[in-house]
């Protein structure tokens, strides 16, 4: 066996990077020389055929009239120079065809179409805007109940008329377009929701010329007679409106009394009552009083005195039609257990309710039960064949007013027999 030559590592070593580095001087001169010569596809081959590779195909150049007519397939502009053309292309020629050139992600083409103009960010951004818009006018037209954009007109046009004084009023005070609007607004959901009142003989109620509605009264607070006034305003097919009398307690209390007058109600006088009778209005009247209303709770749904009976001689002076209402349910919104009569001195108040809710929980004992109600209206006792002077014969006004108190009491008693609960 011959002799093996040693080669110091060192000098072994030396010898490669020298090499090396001459190589690459020599592909990097080679690179230069054929890229200023033009002739970067010939040079990508020889460096390939050195590095030990396969020589890369030669890409035909586009011709300057092809890279000015059209855009590039990378997405550039037509007409960049003689030096245009593909991205591609171009990293090719500046990096000598040595390296393989990575493609980039073709680029979608512009809204604008062969201008290549990119789109408006404010466009975008007003098209987002009113994306939002009409998503939240929907939201506002399902919450609202239709159109949200008239109803917000329409109420914008009520508050100008109510700032600069542009409405009506009768001579009692009587508003009938804050009524419909506001205060119709505000107990509608009460009447639907909350007590749930079902109608019954809204028919009854003759659809022009006066009425008197007679009801029953109860429930610690006058809330039937809201109710009352709600069922008439929306089931009546005539859209009428009632109009209460009450008691002057009624009137003396600061906010109460203009939100009375604002809603119809006046004085249970029999001048104001023959006055609204004459002009055609239906008006409604408790007979009971507060002795209906302040009644203990052991004492539901039996009728109180209805007094003397005026109410009779005011409808047979105007010779308009009677119609009995009872209200069922609103004896249980306050159950009236006891009355504390110091305090009612003291306050004024012609009774001062002890529930079993009131005033032990303070002003959450004000929050009625959420008992389920019903208002029928019974069939007119009619008054135009009496002679005028009826109005002053008692007996006559007395089995009148007898006849009245019986049918609502016998109505109430059928009520309670169909209903079958007192909160369902």
């Amino acid at each position: 066996m011959a002799d093996a030559k040693v080669i110091p590592f060192d000098e072994d070593s030396r010898t490669r990077r020298g090499g090396a580095g001459r190589s690459r001087g020599r592909a990097a001169g080679a690179r230069k020389k054929d890229a200023a010569a033009g002739g970067g596809a010939a040079s990508a081959g020889a460096a390939g055929s050195a590095a030990g590779q396969l020589p890369l195909t030669a890409v035909p150049e586009a011709s300057a009239a092809d890279v000015a007519a059209a855009p590039d397939a990378a997405g550039g502009i037509p007409g960049q120079g003689a030096g245009g053309g593909s991205r591609a292309a171009q990293a090719a020629a500046r990096g000598g065809g040595a390296r393989a050139s990575v493609p980039l992600p073709a680029q979608q083409p512009s809204p604008a179409g062969a201008t290549g103009v990119r789109p408006d960010p404010g466009a975008a951004a007003a098209a987002a805007v009113t994306s939002v818009a009409e998503a939240l006018g929907g939201v506002a037209d399902r919450m609202l109940g239709g159109r949200w954009d008239r109803k917000v007109a329409h109420g914008l046009s009520f508050l100008r008329r109510r700032v600069t004084g542009d409405y009506e009023v009768d001579e009692f005070g009587y508003d009938a377009e804050l009524t419909d609007q506001v205060l119709m607004s505000l107990l509608r959901p009460v009447f639907d929701t909350y007590f749930r009142v079902e109608v019954k003989g809204i028919e009854n109620i003759p659809s022009e010329g006066g009425a008197l509605v007679v009801s029953n009264h109860s429930g610690t607070l006058p809330i039937d007679g809201l109710m009352a006034q709600v069922a008439v305003h929306d089931h009546h097919p005539a859209g009428r409106h009632l109009r209460l009398l009450a008691a002057d307690l009624v009137f003396m209390l600061p906010v109460v009394n203009e939100l009375a007058r604002k809603a119809g109600h006046t004085l249970a006088c029999a001048e104001d009552a023959q006055t609204l009778l004459e002009r055609g209005e239906v008006v409604g009247v408790m007979p009971e009083g507060f002795k209906g209303l302040g009644k203990p709770f052991s004492d539901r749904y039996k009728l109180q005195r209805f007094g003397r009976g005026g109410f009779v001689a005011t409808a047979l002076k105007t010779r308009v039609p009677i119609v009995p209402c009872s209200v069922v349910g609103a004896e249980e919104i306050y159950p009236m257990v006891g009355n504390s009569r110091t305090l009612a001195r003291l306050l004024g108040f012609p009774y001062f309710p002890l529930t079993p809710t009131f005033p032990w929980l303070g002003p959450l004992g004000l929050v009625p039960l959420p008992t389920k109600w019903t208002i029928q209206f019974g069939e007119p006792i009619p008054t135009d064949s009496y002679p005028a002077e009826a109005a002053e014969d008692p007996m006559l006004v007395f089995n009148l007013t007898d006849q009245v108190r019986e049918t609502i009491q016998h109505t109430l008693y059928k009520l309670l027999v169909q209903r079958r609960s007192v909160f369902f």
